[in-house]
């Protein structure tokens, strides 16, 4: 799993005049890598329970959340596309990471999606 977060994700970043057309060749694939990115976090995630959870954090929170998709989020004008994006990441987070987390707070992993949610 880490060999594949580390060497096969890559989600370009294009100026945003670029993508702004969703037919152009660039922002096609910009969203076939992102949603790419999305599903490895989905299955590097399927292993809660299996794999350390600190493993798991650093895979798909540290590196693939904060490295590349949040990245991609935040280049995404506010909208419907990126309201959809923002609920398949947050479905691919184990329910068992929030059990025991206060009300208003999350893990340290997830403050700058959070904040991104927020605004």
């Amino acid at each position: 799993m880490k060999k594949s977060v580390e060497e096969d994700v890559f989600i370009p970043l294009y100026p945003k005049s670029t993508v702004e057309d969703k037919s152009s060749p660039c922002s096609k694939f910009q969203e076939r890598r992102f949603w790419s990115a999305v599903k490895l976090l989905s299955n590097v995630l399927l292993w809660d329970g299996i794999v350390q959870d600190d493993v798991l954090r650093d895979l798909g929170l540290s590196k693939l959340l904060n490295r590349y998709l949040l990245l991609n989020l935040l280049n995404t004008p506010p909208g419907l596309d990126n309201t959809k994006k923002c609920k398949e990441v947050v479905a691919c987070l184990p329910e068992r990471w929030f059990q025991h987390l206060g009300s208003g707070s999350t893990l340290p992993e997830l403050l700058n999606f959070c904040q991104h949610l927020l605004q």
